[in-house]
């Protein structure tokens, strides 16, 4: 008989309303507790984060997610009554410390799942480890090239892809025809000007102008000149803090008139003490986790986010950051598939790969062998800035 999930953790994914396709034939006969084959010993999760260096403001909060989580589901009994064994590594925001780390909780610690990173390019580094060691690995990181035809890799964070549609319809809403671009230079920025052309170009919207910064740039008078010149209708700034929040205040101080969009990387507190006064009136798709308390009541995913917001507050006293979401979710649903089908690595993958309807932080997902990613454009609101706070600007539900 299966192991029912931890009463806590019940009550979470019930109000997440997790569908499970295809569960009951992926299953075999096999089961939770059980392990889909008699796994015993603690469930080894690793996780490969940017604790260090240029994305410090995802990997931290995204590692305290984790340890909140597993602390969570270990005081309720463990998953499947097995303990959760989180190991955490940092690549120090390097793609050769991502391949490491993830090498060696696949060959040394010998973990269930994989977890990380928290930025596309140490991502792109662990996926072909995963790949190749046939073990599932869930990445907190955005560019679809990092599950693009992958058979072992899956994401949690919203797709590049979905943002850009998102700010396509709302430069054609806004009347904007001409984009400028600032983008980090990593691999979080790479193909963004190319991919921003095409999906705009139904709407008559063209990038006149695109410029480049490093992740840890503080510096942005040339790109910030040069754009300045191109005069675009709007200007996107691609990034994540403190480069994003940086940008954003060279733009106001070099007085730019053109209004700004920014891209789902600014989702934390951190952009908004970085960027001050400057930030007010900017325009970005974020996730709904940052603005939950102006949510509709009916919108699915407020009660998902109000409970985790709630546990977050309590365990560390701020609030948590969209990154933090991107954990939640990756966690998550490593664990319910643990639940469902135990530890073994080709039944965890077909698990993952059938989730359908799952309520999470970062939005509803849908996986299917095709779509390693599961999320829509409905998965972000727009939200601008007013007075130092974001403020709901559009639910996107439709």
């Amino acid at each position: 008989m299966r192991t029912p999930l931890p009463r806590r953790w019940a009550a979470v994914l019930a109000v997440g309303a997790l569908a499970l396709a295809g569960c009951a034939e992926s299953d075999d006969g096999g089961g939770g507790g059980e392990g889909g084959g008699g796994e015993s010993g603690p469930v080894k999760v690793g996780a490969v984060l940017d604790i260090t260096g240029a994305g410090a403001t995802l990997g931290v909060p995204e590692r305290q997610t984790l340890e909140m989580l597993a602390k969570q589901v270990n005081d309720d009994g463990g998953v499947g009554g097995r303990e959760v064994e989180l190991i955490i590594e940092d690549d120090q925001s390097t793609e050769d410390g991502a391949a490491k780390a993830a090498t060696k909780l696949i060959t040394e610690d010998e973990v269930d799942i994989l977890l990380g990173a928290s930025r596309t390019g140490p991502s792109l580094a662990m996926r072909p480890i995963a790949e190749s060691n046939e073990i599932p690995m869930i990445s907190l990181a955005a560019n679809a090239a990092i599950v693009d035809g992958s058979e072992w890799v899956y994401k949690t964070a919203q797709n590049d892809s979905v943002v850009l549609e998102n700010i396509v319809d709302l430069a054609a809403e806004k009347g904007w025809q001409k984009l400028g671009l600032i983008r980090d230079a990593s691999a979080f920025g790479e193909g963004v000007g190319e991919a921003l052309a095409e999906i705009g170009k139904s709407e008559g919207i063209e990038v006149v102008a695109t410029e480049k910064f490093a992740p840890d740039a503080s510096d942005f008078t040339a790109q910030m000149v040069k754009i300045r010149n191109a005069d675009a209708d709007a200007n996107l700034i691609w990034g994540i803090p403190p480069a994003a929040a940086l940008a954003q205040k060279a733009y106001a101080q070099l007085k730019l008139d053109a209004p700004v969009i920014q891209s789902h990387g600014i989702g934390n507190q951190v952009f908004l003490d970085t960027a001050g006064a400057s930030a007010d009136g900017l325009s970005a798709p974020l996730g709904r986790l940052l603005v939950a308390d102006q949510l509709p009541d009916d919108d699915p995913q407020k009660p998902v986010i109000e409970q985790f917001v709630k546990d977050y507050e309590a365990e560390y006293g701020e609030s948590p950051s969209t990154f933090a979401g991107h954990a939640y979710d990756g966690f998550t649903i490593a664990m319910q598939a643990i639940e469902e089908v135990g530890t073994d690595p080709v039944k965890l993958r077909d698990h993952i790969e059938g989730i359908d309807e799952f309520i999470g932080i970062s939005g509803v997902f849908a996986f299917t062998p095709e779509d390693h990613s599961g999320l829509d454009k409905t998965a972000l609101a727009i939200v601008t800035v007013e007075n130092g706070s974001w403020k709901l600007v559009d639910a996107n539900r439709d």
